[in-house]
């Protein structure tokens, strides 16, 4: 197959997580999607918005999700810190984009940052809100951290996996302690 017909291929499953189902999708060029909450359903919005028909292989049978799906594993078991699996990007662009590459490549496993420190390293000082808004938008939450995204007084801040998912992935990252029941 050549390279554009690699990026056209779209294949997408369903995991359980630590933090609910996630539904996950990729393509020849890399994960295109995670999402919480994962549902069926959330195939074909995907294939709407991509124009490309979505393949879910049986299970332990996926060819582009296969390292995706072993790295959340290690993620979530405690053993993996940093993912390094390709990433499509093309659900995201402009700002939104520039905001996610750097918190992907510059906020470390076990740390967080303020949703203005955020903004000025993306080039956007006093951008706060709009990298609120970058981070409502990313297509790749866990993999492309915004759960370390928290508010300058301490405060979580918002999250599209609801507050007690960013909980568990802080500390799960050893930033909050763990919950007592």
């Amino acid at each position: 197959m050549n390279e554009n017909s690699d990026a056209q291929q779209l294949e997408w499953t369903l995991v359980d997580s630590a933090v609910g189902p996630l539904f996950l999708a990729a393509t020849g060029t890399g994960l295109v999607r995670v999402e919480f909450h994962g549902r069926e359903r959330m195939a074909e919005a995907l294939e709407s918005r991509l124009g490309t028909p979505a393949v879910r292989p049986p299970a332990g049978r996926e060819v582009l999700l296969a390292e995706p799906i072993r790295q959340l594993a290690a993620y979530f078991d405690g053993r993996l810190r940093d993912f390094r699996i390709p990433l499509d990007w093309r659900l995201s662009a402009g700002f939104n984009r520039l905001c996610l590459r750097e918190l992907a490549a510059g906020v470390p496993y076990g740390t967080v940052i303020g949703y203005g420190e955020l903004a000025a390293r993306a080039g956007r000082p006093g951008g706060a809100q709009a990298v609120g808004a970058a981070m409502g938008s990313n297509p790749l939450p866990v993999v492309v951290p915004c759960h370390r995204v928290v508010e300058s007084d301490g405060g979580l801040g918002g999250f599209g996996g609801g507050a007690e998912a960013k909980r568990i992935l802080l500390a799960l990252e050893g930033v909050l302690p763990q919950p007592l029941f």
